[in-house]
């Protein structure tokens, strides 16, 4: 009888941390580049849609550079953290936007998947660990350009940016 009530347990044990991965790969994706290089400020990508469509390239250029001179002022960034920076998150979006178009070609995949007769379990579970492996490629990819980005910031301008951030999951949380 304790085996069988562990099970329910453990099961949303391992749905809480999928949900989890999940929501941090989305957070990477999306909402964290957002958060980071407009300072956690409104506007932004949600604007143009950031889960609608693909991207201008020029467009997603010209918005971090945006974002970028925002953070800067509000940082007060000197031109050495400027150079530095720069290339450490243009970068890290780079290598993130590729990892939404795989995100959103598996939330169709899904969908087609729940509403096929018959149900292919196994298919889902594949699916299910594909969606892990990029949402925790995503976050180890974010994490590294924090990390970077962190290394040329002073401790003043971390408590900053993490003020902001927290503001702004505030936000998020209460929307």
């Amino acid at each position: 009888m304790e085996a069988q009530d562990s099970k329910p347990g453990k099961r949303r044990k391992f749905f809480k941390r999928a949900a989890i991965a999940t929501l941090i790969g989305g957070i990477a994706a999306g909402i964290g580049v957002k958060a980071f290089a407009q300072g956690g400020g409104c506007g932004g990508w949600h604007r143009s849609g950031f889960a609608a469509g693909p991207f201008d390239p020029a467009a997603v250029e010209e918005h971090l550079d945006r974002g970028l001179k925002h953070l800067y002022v509000e940082i007060d960034a000197t031109e050495e953290q400027k150079q530095k920076l720069d290339p450490i998150v243009k970068q890290a979006v780079k290598d993130l936007l590729p990892l939404r178009d795989k995100a959103r070609a598996a939330r169709k995949q899904a969908i087609d998947l729940l509403t096929a007769d018959p149900i292919d379990r196994g298919a889902i579970e594949t699916l299910r660990a594909e969606h892990l492996q990029l949402a925790e490629q995503a976050s180890k990819r974010f994490t590294q350009a924090l990390a970077d980005v962190a290394e040329v910031l002073t401790p003043a301008q971390r408590k900053q940016i993490a003020g902001r951030m927290e503001s702004f999951g505030r936000r998020w949380r209460h929307s």
